[in-house]
């Protein structure tokens, strides 16, 4: 798969087994994650690589978004995750990952995209709201998941952000 080079030398491509350790300890690292296991990235980044994203900054990696088409709603790519270090924010990183991501799914028929994000997730909440704007692609919040779904307690409920139809990646 092609890779896009930006003028910063952020390099953005799909991950690669040899990625899913790095995915693993940036979530841990960021820590504002659900972490899964290790195999669960190593399996992600086999699995799902065509629908996910991983940046490099001079090589290491420094940021991802994971996700996967819907199997009932093939028109919907599903973001599950997104990250980025500590060293490589404020760069738009997260929203160049997710436009890079997009484009590439454009020819597969994905014209909408959904992640689900905390109440307390300021940062993803921006970004979804900010991509969908930015691209003049609508956005739609509901709730998906209520705190009670979650066994164990501690669990903030989950919103669903939906945008699109994805009019224009140009942006």
């Amino acid at each position: 798969m092609a890779e896009t080079r930006c003028a910063d030398a952020l390099t953005l491509e799909a991950p690669t087994v040899e990625d899913g350790a790095e995915l693993w300890r940036l979530t841990r690292e960021v820590g504002t994650l659900d972490l899964n296991s290790a195999y669960h990235y190593l399996l992600w980044c086999r699995d799902f690589a065509a629908t996910s994203v991983v940046a490099r900054l001079d090589g290491r990696v420094c940021g991802f978004v994971t996700g996967y088409v819907r199997p009932d709603v093939p028109d919907t790519l599903m973001v599950w995750q997104v990250a980025v270090s500590d060293h490589a924010r404020g760069r738009g990183i997260a929203a160049r990952m997710l436009g890079d991501l997009l484009e590439r799914r454009a020819p597969y028929g994905q014209v909408f995209v959904e992640a689900t994000v905390t109440p307390d997730n300021t940062a993803s909440m921006a970004l979804f709201t900010a991509f969908g704007r930015d691209r003049a692609m609508p956005v739609s919040r509901c709730d998906l998941f209520t705190a009670d779904q979650f066994p164990g307690g501690g669990h903030e409920p989950e919103v669903l952000f939906r945008i699109g139809p994805l009019a224009s990646l140009a942006g």
